[in-house]
């Protein structure tokens, strides 16, 4: 997926913080992942290695998926919408774990006439995941 020239990235629509929205999905089954934020860094550098970089708001960082846990995504391709503002990604789900819940997807809740109901089980408990260290 390596790309030598990046003028493509002047037909992404940055936000006013510089960022641009990422749907994350299975290359395979379609399903999506996960939603994430991306700068022109993150993006260039997910082009260029193939593997999804995303820009932690919160850790006010790059993060690349599975750094922490081993959850990497392989970037299969990248999609960019009609208006150029929302870009996804056809990933490879290392591990089938994508939510930090330990769970195939960050889409686990459904709406029912009770409220909102977990829709999907647990493969993989957090903290066997993830450690303080």
């Amino acid at each position: 997926m390596e790309q030598t020239n990046t003028n493509w990235i002047n037909e992404v629509s940055f936000n006013d913080a510089g960022l641009v929205p990422v749907i994350a999905q299975d290359f395979e089954s379609h399903r999506v992942l996960m939603v994430a934020w991306m700068n022109k860094t993150a993006l260039l550098e997910t082009a260029q290695t193939g593997l999804a970089t995303y820009w932690s708001r919160s850790r006010d960082r790059l993060w690349r998926k599975g750094e922490s846990s081993g959850h990497e995504q392989s970037v299969k391709s990248i999609q960019l919408d009609c208006d150029g503002d929302v870009l996804t990604l056809m990933v490879e789900q290392k591990g089938n774990i994508a939510c930090h819940t330990g769970r195939n997807s960050c889409f686990f809740r459904t709406l029912t006439k009770d409220g909102w109901q977990i829709s999907e089980p647990v493969i993989r408990d957090p903290k066997d995941i993830y450690s303080d260290g």
